[in-house]
């Protein structure tokens, strides 16, 4: 990237690192560098060196200065703010919200460190840097807290408290459940033990903690997306990554360390029919017939849980693929993941290869511990291959038992919800050309007359979470579990303006397939779909899966970054 003119932000600036970052960059000539520090007088200080030795640079420094750790109204001159944060109940409180509630728009505004990059902070125009270079040692500021002499003082806390016996018991869960400790201790104890028996290499098979996806993973936990408990897995997972770098250095440590680092859905184990489970339990099945179906007007119409819905006595099964620890997916579920700008997929075999042929002295490229970034095990060509396989043999089961369509296994719901309405479609007219042909309100008539005359589905779809939004769009059938309070994240959508939506989409995947078939036949597009890959213009039966992979690639803007 070009630098010149650009407005450039140095976090950490001040620093050694940064101040010489900050003078390599003057010689770039961007317009504007701000040079931010958590100290204000030794950032002014250093400034009006570098303005000094700089004195011909067309380039602007700016000054700024804070604990980007902190909101900015909590900032200081005095002293390190957060010793007083820490002293003040109020914004200790505030704190802890910062860190832990879902982000939204008031942490945002608040933060020092959004307030920097977007131009916000006070000596700064208001437009946001074109370049972020961060030297903080963020590692060390975060550390440093030190949460073992906080945790030491909360057990001395339940100790005195022991009386109160749901206090010392939610604290003692808390400190169990602090991520780094456990981690720390697991490799001491893994480490140590290798040394007493003697060992001679470790090798570990890792994960990236998002399939090889950023932070725009359509699927996660059920929580805000990213969810803070994925975010924490991968956070864990690099963490864990650096630990065993550190390992590998260690004297006394096994004299070969390796890591590698699967990214892609890793597949699969059993291609089957029957019962579905979810962390470990089944899946009783629920039905809402029309006749019970609730306003959403009411707030309590969307309790994430509660007495709705009647039970079947049955539970949920299906055609699967049994995908491990991630659980059993449709073909539907299956083919969206592990599509093209999806998770994509790669084999267990794949990984083995790689782990044995290191382990024999070999050099695949692929150790977290020589590269972390060449380490990363994105998907393979058998991958890719017997994905094809894989679908086949789904789609075969569904011919005899039915499509089973989506399982609710990948978190978030909007997966389950567009599969859902995607197979509605399919069910009412078979076609991408019939669907968008027909008129919006009368599709959204047909599929609530399909959904009344077919329980099997209806029952499926609540009973996983999911709920129903009728075409009139102000009542919704729904089970005992509700995952979303929308129609976008999670309710299979039977009004007009959805019909609509659908139509559009199918459009545009029409001309996509059009244009792959004719423009070019070179190697160019993925040809993501079946039909393209056949040089076909059109799509005969809509494929749930390649539509809703479709979606998130290029509506939800979803795509994976590097494939």
């Amino acid at each position: 990237m070009d630098v010149e003119g650009k407005k450039v932000l140095v976090l950490g600036g001040a620093g050694l690192v940064g101040a010489a970052v900050c003078r390599e960059l003057l010689a770039a000539r961007p317009a504007t560098l701000i040079v931010a520090s958590r100290q204000k007088t030794r950032v002014e200080e250093y400034t009006a060196r570098l303005t000094d030795a700089f004195a011909d640079a067309t380039t602007r420094i700016v000054p700024v200065w804070g604990d980007v750790f902190l909101r900015a109204d909590w900032q200081s001159q005095a002293h390190h703010p957060r010793a007083a944060v820490l002293d003040n109940p109020e914004w200790r409180a505030q704190l802890v919200a910062d860190m832990l509630d879902p982000l939204d728009e008031h942490i945002i505004e608040s933060s020092l460190l959004a307030q920097f990059i977007e131009g916000r902070a006070h000596g700064l125009d208001g437009t946001g840097a074109d370049v972020v270079i961060d030297c903080i040692n963020t590692a060390t500021a975060v550390s440093y807290q030190n949460v073992y002499a906080s945790a030491k003082r909360l057990r001395g806390l339940a100790e005195r408290l022991a009386a109160e016996e749901t206090l010392a018991e939610e604290v003692e869960k808390l400190l169990a459940a602090l991520y780094i400790p456990q981690l720390v201790r697991h490799v001491q104890l893994l480490l140590d033990a290798m040394r007493r028996a003697g060992t001679q290499a470790y090798i570990k098979v890792g994960t990236t903690g998002t399939g090889g996806m950023g932070f725009n993973i359509p699927y996660t936990h059920g929580e805000e997306r990213p969810s803070r408990l994925l975010l924490s897995k991968a956070a864990l997972a690099g963490a864990q990554s650096m630990l065993t770098f550190l390992m590998a250095r260690t004297p006394g440590a096994p004299r070969l360390v390796r890591e590698f680092k699967p990214a892609a859905v890793i597949g699969w184990k059993e291609i089957a029919y029957g019962e579905i489970t979810a962390a470990g339990r089944q899946i009783p099945l629920w039905d809402c017939p029309p006749e019970r179906s609730l306003p959403i007007g009411d707030p309590s119409t969307f309790a994430s849980e509660g007495a709705f819905g009647e039970p079947t006595g049955e539970n949920l099964r299906g055609t699967y693929i049994d995908t491990g620890e991630n659980g059993r997916f449709t073909a539907g579920e299956f083919t969206a993941i592990t599509s093209l700008g999806q998770m994509q997929l790669v084999t267990p075999e794949d990984i083995a290869s790689v782990v044995v042929t290191e382990l024999a002295g070999g050099n695949t490229g692929r150790d977290i511990v020589a590269a972390l970034d060449g380490a990363v095990l994105g998907p393979s060509y058998r991958g890719g291959f017997l994905r094809e396989a894989a679908i086949n043999k789904l789609h075969q089961l569904e011919a005899q038992h039915g499509e089973a369509v989506a399982f609710g296994n990948l978190g978030p719901p909007r997966l389950s919800k567009l599969l859902f309405e995607a197979y509605l479609l399919k069910q009412v007219h078979g076609t991408p050309d019939a669907v968008i042909e027909d008129q919006p309100a009368a599709l959204a008539t047909r599929l609530e007359h399909y959904l009344n005359n077919d329980a099997g589905t209806r029952r499926h779809i609540i009973s996983i979470g999911i709920g129903i939004l009728l075409p009139e769009g102000k009542r919704l059938l729904r089970g005992p579990q509700l995952k979303a309070t929308d129609a976008h994240s999670g309710w299979v959508d039977l009004t007009a303006a959805n019909m609509s939506r659908w139509q559009e989409r199918l459009k545009a995947l029409q001309r996509t397939l059009t244009h792959e078939a004719t423009a070019d036949t070179s190697s160019l597009f993925d040809r993501n779909f079946s039909a393209s890959r056949q040089w076909r213009s059109g799509v005969g039966v809509l494929e749930i899966g390649e539509a809703v992979a479709w979606i998130f690639n290029h509506e939800d803007h979803d795509q994976r970054g590097k494939n």
